[in-house]
């Protein structure tokens, strides 16, 4: 979901995947919802949004004698992290999830994995397990031909030994497609959309992760082509949404509807309907929300020095309110870039505890 510096920051735990053994196969003005929500320090058991969760680098929590992370997310309330671009092997990660572990934060794996469950090195041989072009070529560039039986046996296998190394902590797996990847034009696939293909795929996966794990539950990812909702084939129980707005503002609430991001093409508006739309294909209530709010890295377009975060606390709680207001639970952003040279540089990163705080504190108005 992100440039090409979180890729190669990445290829660390995908190569570690990789080395665990390759598995083969032969065989509207504005949306109603102002009313903003009260704070209350009432217990987890009755905070409205159950996952309040960050996404960072390894290179962000590497240095806690500088930014300490552990404590930052302890302190702020997080229930969850997802930290890409580790040694998942060295000794230094393995002690961050103990302490994770032991303050009862969840450790989660939120990846681009297609490259990985399919790779590419396939290409030569086997050409039809890879996606045609709308020139009708197959192409390895992106993803994967939907309808080829082979290829997704080959990522369901590739999925449930990553599945087996990688454990998640809450039962939840992300293995996203590729970032900005293109969907399979051939004369099989061409009736489905985007997030249609993409459930093709997931369908796939989430049947052998129940192999090895029963309680196993994957994400679809609706972000950029995957935007819009499914329109033919039907999610598998325990897939559940995950809505990433990536492409609007965050000087504007959601809630303003004509709001719409410079050299962007999508409003607000139709972010907001299409958030209903999927809703009416996924259950609301394992629905949750990947936001930027935090998100340095995006910022700072990707390059270092990093530039000071425009926080805006109120654009954060109107957001939340309207996600609430859809009955969405679990919520989880980026803020990668927040890392001890950060830290040094600005002195301030009051930002994570306004964000923990807000979603921790946050009840439905009566």
């Amino acid at each position: 979901m992100r440039k090409n510096f979180i890729f190669k920051m990445s290829v660390v735990f995908v190569m570690g995947i990789m080395a665990l053994g390759q598995v083969s196969c032969s065989s509207k003005t504005e949306t109603n919802v102002d009313k903003e929500g009260e704070a209350s320090s009432e217990s987890q058991g009755d905070v409205f949004f159950q996952t309040r969760g960050i996404i960072l680098s390894w290179d962000d929590v590497k240095k806690p004698e500088v930014l300490d992370w552990l404590k930052l997310s302890e302190n702020a309330g997080i229930t969850t992290l997802s930290v890409f671009g580790a040694d998942i092997y060295s000794a230094e990660y393995q002690e961050f999830v103990s302490k994770c572990r032991e303050k009862s934060i969840d450790i989660e794996y939120q990846e681009h994995m297609m490259a990985t469950l399919l790779p590419r090195d396939l290409f030569k041989e086997h050409p039809a397990y890879f996606r045609m072009d709308e020139n009708g070529q197959r192409t390895a560039d992106f993803n994967c031909c939907p309808s080829s039986e082979e290829a997704l046996s080959i990522i369901a296998a590739n999925a449930k030994v990553a599945a087996q190394k990688c454990t998640s902590s809450n039962n939840k797996y992300y293995y996203w497609l590729d970032d900005g990847g293109k969907r399979c034009h051939c004369k099989l696939c061409d009736k489905y959309n985007d997030s249609d293909q993409a459930l093709l795929i997931e369908n796939q996966i989430i049947r052998a992760l129940k192999e090895v794990n029963p309680q196993a539950k994957l994400a679809h990812l609706a972000y950029q082509g995957t935007i819009p909702a499914p329109e033919i084939v039907k999610p598998e129980n325990d897939i559940f949404l995950e809505f990433a707005p990536f492409n609007r503002r965050w000087d504007k609430p959601l809630r303003e509807r004509d709001a719409i991001r410079d050299g962007m093409t999508i409003t607000h508006g139709e972010y907001i309907d299409a958030l209903e739309a999927n809703l009416k294909v996924f259950p609301k209530e394992t629905a949750q929300v990947l936001e930027y709010w935090m998100d340095v890295s995006l910022f700072s377009d990707w390059k270092k020095p990093a530039v000071q975060l425009p926080w805006n606390k109120n654009v954060f709680l109107s957001d939340i309110n309207t996600y609430a207001h859809y009955g969405i639970r679990n919520i989880i952003a980026y803020a990668v870039y927040v890392d001890a040279i950060y830290y040094e540089t600005y002195k301030n990163v009051n930002f994570v505890q306004e964000y923990g705080d807000g979603l921790k504190d946050y009840r439905l108005p009566e």
